[in-house]
Formats: C-alpha cells, structure tokens, sequence
C-alpha cells in the first residue's frame, strides 16, 4: 500500500488537523508516514499546503513529485488546482466546491468549477453549507476528510479511532460533532 497526498487550503482551514486524523489512522494501521513541512501557516488566510506520504514499505521522501500524488484533499477549489500537476493520471481531487476569497484577483468561479469538470475523478462539496446545515459549523475539515476515505485507502473506523482521540482533549461535544461530520463526508461521497 502506498498513498501519496497533497493537503492544500487556507490558513485557518485545518488542513492540520485533517493531516493529523490521517496520520493518526495511518500509524494504527501499522503504516510508514511522511510529513512535509507545511507552508504558509505564518499568517491566517496565507494558503497552507502540506505532502503526506503512507505506505507499508519504508519511505525515503517526505516530497512528492510532479505527477505522483495520488489525491488531493483541498479546503479550497482554486488551491486543488494549483496543485494539479502534482496529481497522477488517475488520481483524485476531494474539495470543497466553495471559494475562500482571499485576493482582490481571484480567478473566475466558473472558470474554476469549469476546470474542475473536466478531471475525471473529483469529489467537490460545498462543505460549509453542509456543516452549517447539519450543526457542526467548526467541522467542514472532517466533512472533506470523510469524502476522502476511500480515495485514502484507510479503514473507516481506522479515521473514527483517531478523531476520537484527537479531539479527545476538547471535549465530547466536539468528538460527536467530527464524528458526525466524518460520517456525513463519508456519505456523500457515495
């Protein structure tokens, strides 16, 4: 098992917390995991990518190369396309389908869902909407996250484990609202 992904966002996003749930699973999985240093957490709203590597062999590499990721999970529709050349042919793009308007310059939202459309495997969610929806505002990471889990190749109940014991520390209200926004991510993805 090898799975290469790019976790790509806006500060303030929780693309750590996504990549910590997933390296958490991995390691209960018995997996070899790799971290690159994330970019751009300085400030809130700079865009924050990381390279998370797993597999059941020894990884020499916490980077990715051009063309070898195998999804990408973005909290932000225009960051997943900036990271399309490092996507394999057959990868995958789990994303939220709405923007974070951060720069007077942002590309044309139609332009963006237009490119999107035309990659064969994409998961876009309006995630905001659903965990405004659904009562769990401060979870839309966990929602995509759930969207995620096949494309990941980790076991459900593997990502349930490590949201339980991440969030531990916060409460149970907050365990039972990333546990609900798991499931709903797992759900729509189909």
């Amino acid at each position: 098992m090898k799975t290469d992904i790019i976790l790509c966002g806006v500060g303030g996003q929780g693309i750590l917390s996504i990549a910590t749930v997933i390296g958490e699973a991995a390691m209960n999985e018995n997996l070899y995991i790799k971290q690159a240093e994330v970019h751009g957490m300085s400030q809130r709203g700079g865009d924050v990518q990381s390279n998370l590597r797993l597999s059941s062999e020894p990884i020499a590499s916490d980077l990715i190369a051009l063309g070898g990721a195998d999804v990408i999970i973005s909290m932000e529709p225009m960051e997943a396309l900036r990271y399309l050349p490092y996507l394999k042919r057959e990868g995958w793009i789990i994303t939220s389908s709405a923007p974070f308007v951060n720069i007077p310059n942002y590309p044309d939202m139609e332009a963006v869902r237009a490119e999107l459309a035309g990659i064969e495997h994409v998961v876009a969610l309006d995630i905001e909407q659903m965990a405004k929806d659904n009562g769990v505002p401060r979870s839309a990471n966990i929602i995509l996250l759930g969207a995620a889990q096949k494309a990941l190749g980790l076991e459900y109940h593997k990502l349930e484990q490590a949201v339980r014991r991440i969030f531990s520390r916060k409460g149970e209200a907050v365990v039972e609202a990333n546990i609900k926004a798991l499931a709903l991510g797992r759900a729509a993805q189909g």
